[in-house]
């Protein structure tokens, strides 16, 4: 079974930062992409950032030149960075990875359980 574990959410004012984390466990072959989304109330969640596991990374234009996605293959982890958070940032952010569990499955996507982030003053 494979578990995504986030941490790192929280409340912040405008201008601030915050950094999210999230490791990955359990029987894993290949752990491929990586990512964040988002999603605000009452709207749809939307992708955030993406990092493949040659470290090829994209944003969502509303976040570049704020926020940088990073990885650790050797550790199973991803971070997102978040820096000049605007209120607009608030939302449930979830990590994401898309990976093999063995070398005759398919790969799969997983999903954390969501972390808050909460930009107000």
């Amino acid at each position: 079974q494979v578990t995504l574990v986030e941490s790192g959410g929280g409340l912040v004012q405008p201008g601030g930062s915050l950094r999210l984390s999230c490791k990955a466990s359990g029987s894993i072959f290949s752990l491929n992409n990586m990512g964040w989304y988002r999603q605000a109330p009452g709207k749809q969640r939307e992708l955030v950032a993406t990092i493949t596991s040659g470290l090829s990374t994209d944003y969502a234009d509303s976040v570049k030149g704020r926020f940088t996605i990073s990885r650790d293959n050797a550790l199973l982890t991803v971070a997102l960075q978040m820096n000049n958070l605007k209120p607009e940032d608030t939302a449930v952010y979830y990590c994401n990875a898309r990976l093999v569990v063995d070398r005759t499955e398919d790969e799969d996507s997983y999903w954390g359980q969501g972390t808050q982030v909460t930009v107000s003053s």
